[in-house]
């Protein structure tokens, strides 16, 4: 920002004499330019001032947060010559290239800019942060893969056709080679910014991919060279302790890293012999983004009251039943968070232990020695135990012990994998649990699914969403009416899907005394679910519509986590 448009802001009041010469001392002090100061004192805020600017000049300005830029236009202005002047290509048009600045006075900038691309310059106006936050994001994402790649030789590493003739120590000098180091650490730190649950290294034939799955669904992000494969497998293994010269077996290992500023991200490493080398999936545990907080998990009201008034009866079963990755272990965690005091002694048996939980015994499962989770449950129920988690039930020994520590005084928490609430109480007579040991020792069952939430900052109103489709989908006439459905737009903060976060919808399904004798009867899962809908019951497709109401979640979502009542 120019001196004279400190003396404008002045001039009309927006700043006093003394704000203005205490951002200029600032700025003298400190670098950087005025107008930075004069919104980093809080002075102004950032809008109000690009549209001081812009008004003065008679030139449009622009919000660079909600702006995606693309990369060939970037390319046309050096990162170096954009941090010089502080300015940032956003557009083109035909001959003439848009130009973000904070000070369109600049001459010399524009005429340096319109030089070294040759285009015809026309200046829009955005704040001094908002342009430094734009250089950071898109010139860092745009030459970080470049830059480490541009560390590679096409002689470093030999594409090797005999694989079990791979030598382990060249394998460890290429994965211990700098541009490796750099790449794999990308991936890495990419993920975490990005927030991103899983992050999948897949060889093929003839390509090579790295994908991470953000709130629920894969996106593709970056294609290293093919001749890569071995050494980016190899150090990611050595990364997470596991065996480089074993590459015919699954293998599982962690990786621990340190983040600065005291914060920790652990990787669990799962390693997976394919035709065309090892795909490794590395999922993220950050437990700072633990939700441990039950009421923020996506119960409804009448559903979190059902599902901790079953948690603290003193004895019994809650099983929590969905697919992989659908946030049971989150509620699990949050459930012993909520029961875990200094008089409960609380024991988990889990494979993998994911996060590690101040006052609860957690026990990790080693098949290959023996110790699985009836051996484990066997063990608890040696150690005077008050709360059990068994991190899974998949067969009739374990159901049968959780059953027997069920009946006998204790509280039992488990999993299982079924589609809703009604069907588990069959799975668990299908592993040879006889109806009556089912419907004594179980309080509460609970189905959940992961809905993906509309991102807050381009939420907007979906206008094709029509009347008949809501009805379809389960709502009523008058709330389908009634409705005013939204949906995300896309923008720089969600990375243009449209989505933010993720939200847990829930089925709960308490055993009452007449679905006890439904189960005595060997009623069968669509009777159960009937008869618990009577009772009160919510199901997945009725609280994923709520959700939908609530303005969090979309119809495709819906549709995406639930099933129709029918």
């Amino acid at each position: 920002m120019n001196e004279r448009i400190g003396e404008l802001l002045v001039k009309e009041n927006l700043l006093s004499p003394e704000q203005l010469r205490k951002a200029r001392e600032e700025a003298s002090t400190h670098g950087g330019r005025v107008g930075a100061q004069i919104t980093e004192l809080g002075f102004l805020e950032e809008q109000e001032l690009t549209d001081f600017v812009a008004k003065q000049y008679g030139v449009p300005s622009i919000n660079l947060d909600d702006f995606e830029i693309d990369p060939e236009v970037m390319a046309l202005v050096p990162e170096d010559v954009a941090l010089k002047h502080n300015v940032i290509p956003v557009n083109r048009a035909g001959s003439t290239l848009i130009l973000a600045t904070a000070d369109p006075s600049n001459i010399f900038a524009l005429d340096d800019i319109k030089f070294l691309t040759g285009y015809n310059i026309q200046p829009v106006v955005a704040s001094e942060e908002a342009l430094k936050r734009a250089v950071e994001r898109f010139y860092e994402q745009a030459t970080a893969l470049e830059e480490v790649m541009a560390g590679f030789d096409d002689s470093d590493i030999d594409i090797i056709q005999d694989e079990d003739g791979l030598d382990t120590d060249v394998l460890k000098q290429d994965a211990e080679d700098a541009p490796v180091v750099k790449l794999v650490n990308l991936i890495l730190t990419e993920a975490i910014k990005k927030l991103a649950s899983d992050i999948h290294i897949e060889p093929y034939e003839k390509s090579f991919r790295v994908r991470y799955r953000i709130d629920g669904v894969l996106y593709e992000m970056m294609k290293p060279p093919l001749k890569l494969k071995n050494a980016i497998t190899s150090r990611i293994k050595i990364m997470s302790e596991l065996d480089i010269a074993e590459r015919r077996l699954p293998q599982d290992g962690r990786i621990k890293l340190k983040l600065g500023r005291g914060k920790e991200m652990d990787f669990r490493v799962s390693s997976l012999p394919t035709l065309f080398g090892e795909k490794v999936v590395l999922r993220l545990l950050d437990k700072s983004t633990l939700q441990l907080d039950m009421t923020k998990l996506g119960f409804e009201e009448h559903q979190l009251s059902v599902f901790k008034k079953c948690i603290h009866q003193p004895f019994g079963m809650v099983l929590v039943t969905g697919p992989t990755g659908s946030g049971k272990t989150t509620s699990l965690y949050s459930a012993l968070s909520e029961l875990n005091t200094a008089a409960e002694n609380i024991s988990t048996a889990e494979d993998p232990v994911e996060f590690n939980l101040s006052g609860i015994n957690q026990v990790q499962m080693h098949d290959d020695i023996g110790l699985n989770f009836a051996a484990a449950l066997r063990s608890f129920l040696r150690q005077d135990p008050d709360i059990i988690m068994v991190g899974e039930i998949r067969d009739f020994e374990t159901a049968e012990i959780a059953v027997k520590a069920a009946l006998t005084g204790h509280m039992v928490l488990s999993t299982l994998h079924t589609n809703d609430a009604p069907s588990t109480v069959n799975r668990l007579l299908n592993m040879g649990i006889e109806p009556f040991l089912v419907a004594s020792s179980v309080n509460c069952i609970v189905a959940q699914r992961l809905a993906r939430r509309v991102c807050a900052e381009c939420q907007e109103p979906d206008s094709e969403l029509t009347s008949e489709e809501l009805q379809t989908a389960g709502l009523s006439e008058e709330e389908a009416a009634a409705f005013s459905p939204v949906k995300g737009a896309g923008c720089s903060t969600c990375s243009e899907t449209g989505f933010k976060g993720r939200i847990a919808v829930y089925e709960v399904m308490e055993l009452t005394e007449e679905l006890k004798e439904f189960v005595l009867n060997g009623a069968s899962a669509v009777e159960l679910k009937r008869e618990a809908i009577r009772g009160g019951m919510l199901t997945l497709r009725r609280s994923a519509l709520n959700k939908l109401l609530e303005g969090t979640t979309t119809l495709g979502e819906v549709y995406r986590v639930s099933t129709t009542d029918g």
